[in-house]
C-alpha cells in the first residue's frame, strides 16, 4: 500500500464517525447506495446539496498526473481559448460550457484507454484505466482556456474604434498579467472563498454530478448513465432546428406574430434577435440561449426568486423610462450600448479627442455631449445601486463568512502567520494539520477530505500575484495606456474588496455581477478626459475580479472531484496561459472578416460587437466625460448617487426581519433585485420566460413533490442538456456560421426570417 493510501486510511479511521454524522450517503466504490435515503428528503440547505448530490467517497490512488491527461488538457485548452473567442463576438452573451468540456474529455480519455496498449512504450499514453480525476484535471485546465480574457476586449476596441494596432508582444503579456492579477489575489482568499460548506458554487454541480455517474460502477448507475445520453442526443439533433433551420424557436411569440406592423410590440414582446426587444410572454426552444452561463436547474430557488423579482421591475423600469422620454430615451434606440448624438445617430468619439487619445473641450463644444439609450443608463444605475447593496447585506447577513478575509491583520492573526510562514516556498510540502479542521463544522465535508493531501501553499498564489503586478507595470507604460502606476494599484486595491464580497455572492447564489461599470465610474474620476486609461483601469480592477471567481470556481470542481491542489493549480496556469495566446489570435482573425458588422448597432443573429461597443462608450463616457455627464448637476448624476443608495437598501429589509421574521425578508438576496433590475439592456431576450419556467419547474415543483427524482436525475439531465447543446453550437459555429469565414444562413421560408427578425417582429431602427 503507497504511503498517500495509508495517510487516507488513517485519516478514515480517526474520522469516521465524524464521516456517519454527515454523510450517510456517500457513494462507495461498488455502488449507488445513497439512493435510498434521499426518496423523501428535500434539500433545503448548501450542506444538504453537497453531501447528497455528490459522493464524498475518494480514492487517493487514482493519478491525475499522466501524458495523456496533459495531451488532451493541451488540446481542449486550444479548443476552449478558440471557442471562447468567437461566443464573444455573439450577439448573446454565451459562455463555452465546463460540462461540452468535459464531455469531450471523457469521449477521448476512454478512446486513448480504449485503442492505446498499455504495454512498452505506449504505456506512458495509457498507464491505467482513465479516470475521475484524470477527467477533472482536463476539465480544470481546458476551462482556465475557454474564457476570453478581457485584455481582448481593450485590444478590440482599440483596432475597432481608434485603429490601433498594438504590437504582438506586448499584447500577449498585457493578457498574461491580467489573467494572473485576478488568480493571485483570489488564491490568497481561499480560506473564505472556497473552504465553506456555504459556498456552494452551484454552476459546477451538473458537472460534478455527471463525472459522478461517468466514473462510477455502471450497473449501480445505469439509469443515470442512460438518461444521461438520452438527453445529451436529443437535445444535440434538437438544437439543430432552433440554431439553423427553424430559427423562429429562438423567439416564438404570438404578440408578434398576431401583429407584425408595430414597433411598439416589437419593443415589448420581440426578443429573437440582438437589442430587438423584451421578450415579454416570448417562448424560446433553444436551449444554448435558456441556459447560456447560467443553467436554470442548478441555481438555488433562493437565487432565481430574487432574480425573478429583478425581471419584473426591469421590464416596468425600461418601459416606464422610454415611453415617459426619461433622458430623451424616445429619440434614441430602445436598447443599445453605444453612445449617441440627439437624433439618434451613432456618436463619432473619435472627433473630441486629440493625437493624445484625450478630450478636447473645443472638438468636444463642437460635437456636443453623447447620448445614452435610456435602457442603458437605467442599468448602469441599478448596476452601482446593487454594488452598494451587496456590500452591507453581506455584512449584514454574512458577517461570519467574511470575518476571516481580515482576521489576519489582528495582533494574534498577524502573530500567527509569522510564525507559520516560509519563506523557502520551494520546500513547502503544503501539508496542512487535520486535527485542527476536524471540530470545524462549517468547513465542507469534501474539503476535509482534501486534507491528505499537499496543498499549494499561499507562496505560489503570492508569487503569482507579485510577477502579474510587476509584469502590469511594465506594460502599461510600453503600450503608452495613459493609466499611471498610481492609478494601476489602486485598480488592484478596488479588486482586493470586489473579489471577497463579490465572490462570496457569486459562491452562495451561482450568480455573478458584472462590475464593470463601478470600475469604471471609480477610474473615469480619477482619470478625467483620459479614455484610454479608463480601459487600462476597468482590465486590473474588473477582471481580475472575475478571474478569481473563475479560479475559486474551478478549485470547487477539484474539490468536489478531490483532485489534489497541486494538480488543480498546475492545470489552471497552463490552461490560463494558452488560452490568453489564443483568444489573441482568433480576435484579430474575427475583426479582419467581420468588421463592418462588428461595428453596426444591430448586428446580426450570428456575430455582434455588443461587447466592444458598450466596453468602449463606457470609456468615452466614463474616461472621456465623467464630469460632464455623470457629476452632480449633470443629465446622468443619479447614476453615480445610485451606489451610495445601494448601501441603504438592504436595511428594511433586514429591520423588517427583526421585527416580523414571519415575513421571510430573509428569503431575499437584495444586491440580485437591483442588478436584475437592468438585466434585459441587451442582448436575446425571448428566453427568460422559458428560463424561470423551467427553474421553477427543477427548483420548486420537482425538488418539493419528487426529491427522489431530484436528488437523483435533476443535475444529470442539466449536464446533458449544457453538453449535447454545446456540441452542436460548436460544430454550426465552423460549418455554417461564418466561424471559418463565411456564414451560410438557411434558405428564407416562415420559420427562418433572414430579412428580419426571426420572431417576425416588425424591424425598427429604434
Amino acid at each position: 500500500m503507497s504511503d498517500l493510501a495509508m495517510v487516507s486510511n488513517d485519516y478514515e479511521k480517526r474520522h469516521s464517525e465524524d464521516e456517519k454524522k454527515e454523510s450517510k450517503d456517500v457513494e462507495t466504490a461498488s455502488g449507488d447506495h445513497h439512493d435510498d435515503y434521499d426518496s423523501d428528503l428535500v434539500l433545503d440547505n448548501e450542506r444538504d446539496i453537497a453531501t447528497h448530490i455528490i459522493s464524498i467517497h475518494d480514492d487517493p490512488t487514482l493519478n491525475p498526473w499522466t501524458a495523456r491527461a496533459f495531451i488532451i488538457g493541451i488540446g481542449l485548452s486550444a479548443f476552449g481559448g478558440v471557442l471562447a473567442e468567437i461566443y464573444y463576438f455573439k450577439p448573446q452573451t454565451v459562455l463555452v460550457s465546463t460540462m461540452f468540456l468535459a464531455i469531450i474529455s471523457y469521449v477521448l480519455g476512454i478512446a486513448m484507454e480504449t485503442l492505446i496498449p498499455s504495454r512498452g512504450i505506449f504505456r506512458y499514453l495509457n498507464p491505467h484505466p482513465f479516470n475521475k480525476k484524470e477527467n477533472a484535471f482536463i476539465v480544470i485546465m481546458s476551462s482556465a482556456a475557454a474564457n476570453s480574457a478581457l485584455g481582448t476586449e481593450v485590444l478590440a476596441v482599440q483596432r475597432l474604434f481608434y485603429n490601433i494596432t498594438p504590437n504582438p508582444a506586448a499584447s500577449i503579456f498585457l493578457l498574461f498579467s491580467s489573467q494572473l492579477l485576478g488568480y493571485g489575489i483570489g488564491g490568497l482568499l481561499r480560506n473564505v472563498l472556497l473552504y465553506p460548506s456555504k459556498m456552494l458554487y452551484p454552476r459546477v454541480l451538473p458537472l460534478v454530478s455527471m463525472l459522478d455517474v461517468l466514473f462510477r460502477d455502471a450497473s449501480a448507475s445505469s439509469k443515470k448513465f442512460r438518461l444521461f445520453w438520452i438527453a445529451f442526443f436529443a437535445i444535440f439533433i434538437w438544437e439543430l432546428f432552433p440554431e439553423w433551420i427553424f430559427p423562429l424557436l429562438t423567439g416564438f411569440s404570438i404578440f408578434c406574430i398576431a401583429n407584425q406592423r408595430s414597433g411598439d410590440f416589437t419593443r415589448i414582446f420581440g426578443g429573437s434577435n440582438g437589442n430587438e426587444g423584451l421578450g415579454l410572454l416570448s417562448f424560446c426552444f433553444d436551449w444554448q440561449y435558456i441556459s447560456g452561463g447560467t443553467n436554470p436547474m442548478a441555481i438555488p430557488l433562493k437565487a432565481q426568486f430574487s432574480n425573478f423579482i429583478g425581471y419584473i421591475l426591469c421590464m416596468v423600469v425600461f418601459v416606464g423610462v422610454y415611453y415617459g422620454n426619461i433622458w430623451q430615451s424616445r429619440s434614441l434606440p430602445f436598447l443599445a450600448q453605444e453612445l449617441f448624438y440627439p437624433n439618434g445617430t451613432v456618436y463619432n468619439q473619435t472627433l473630441i479627442l486629440n493625437d493624445q487619445f484625450e478630450v478636447d473641450q473645443t472638438l468636444l463644444q463642437e460635437q456636443g455631449l453623447p447620448f445614452y439609450a435610456g435602457t442603458w443608463v437605467v442599468q448602469l444605475l441599478t448596476t452601482n445601486m446593487g454594488m452598494g447593496a451587496t456590500i452591507t447585506h453581506l455584512l449584514i447577513w454574512n458577517y461570519n463568512d467574511l470575518k476571516g478575509a481580515w482576521n489576519w491583520l489582528t495582533p494574534t492573526g498577524i502573530r500567527a502567520m509569522w510564525k507559520s510562514a516560509n519563506f523557502k516556498f520551494w520546500t513547502d510540502d503544503g501539508m496542512r494539520d487535520m486535527n485542527t479542521f476536524v471540530d470545524d463544522e462549517s468547513l465542507d465535508p469534501h474539503y476535509k477530505e482534501m486534507l491528505k493531501y499537499p496543498d499549494a501553499p499561499n507562496s505560489w498564489y503570492f508569487i503569482c500575484l507579485a510577477v502579474s503586478t510587476i509584469m502590469a507595470l511594465v506594460i502599461i507604460y510600453k503600450t503608452d495606456s495613459t493609466l499611471p502606476w498610481w492609478g494601476f494599484l489602486i485598480s488592484a486595491i478596488l479588486a482586493v474588496i470586489s473579489i471577497l464580497f463579490f465572490g462570496v455572492l457569486f459562491a452562495i447564489t451561482g450568480l455573478g455581477l458584472i462590475i464593470q461599470p463601478f470600475i469604471q465610474m471609480i477610474g473615469g474620476f480619477l482619470h478625467p478626459g483620459k479614455p484610454m486609461a479608463n480601459m487600462y483601469f476597468v482590465l486590473f480592477g474588473y477582471n481580475s475580479v472575475n478571474q478569481a471567481q473563475l479560479l475559486m470556481q474551478d478549485l470547487k470542481i477539484a474539490q468536489y472531484t478531490k483532485l489534489p491542489p497541486r494538480a488543480a493549480f498546475t492545470a489552471q496556469i497552463i490552461g490560463t496561459l494558452l488560452g490568453a495566446v489564443l483568444n489573441f489570435i482568433l480576435m484579430n482573425s474575427i475583426i479582419d472578416n467581420q468588421r463592418d458588422i462588428l461595428l453596426s448597432v444591430e448586428g446580426t443573429n450570428i456575430w455582434s460587437g455588443q461587447q466592444p461597443q458598450q466596453y468602449n462608450s463606457q470609456a468615452i463616457a466614463w474616461g472621456a466625460l465623467s464630469h460632464e455627464l455623470f457629476a452632480i448637476g449633470k443629465r446622468y448624476q443619479f447614476v453615480a448617487w445610485a451606489y451610495l443608495i445601494g448601501f441603504l437598501v438592504p436595511v428594511p429589509f433586514w429591520i423588517m426581519y427583526k421585527l416580523w421574521p414571519k415575513l421571510r425578508t430573509d428569503y431575499l438576496y437584495t444586491p440580485i433585485i437591483c442588478y436584475y433590475i437592468g438585466w434585459l439592456c441587451v442582448g436575446i431576450n425571448s428566453s427568460i420566460f422559458s428560463y424561470f419556467s423551467i427553474a421553477y419547474l427543477s427548483q420548486w415543483w420537482i425538488r418539493t413533490r419528487y426529491p427522489g427524482w431530484f436528488n437523483k436525475y435533476n443535475y444529470i439531465l442539466a449536464a446533458a442538456l449544457d453538453g449535447g447543446t454545446q456540441v452542436m453550437v460548436f460544430i454550426l459555429s465552423f460549418a455554417v456560421f461564418g466561424a471559418a469565414g463565411n456564414s451560410n444562413l438557411f434558405p428564407q421560408w416562415w420559420g427562418a426570417n433572414q430579412k428580419g427578425n426571426y420572431d417576425r417582429c416588425l424591424l425598427v431602427d429604434s
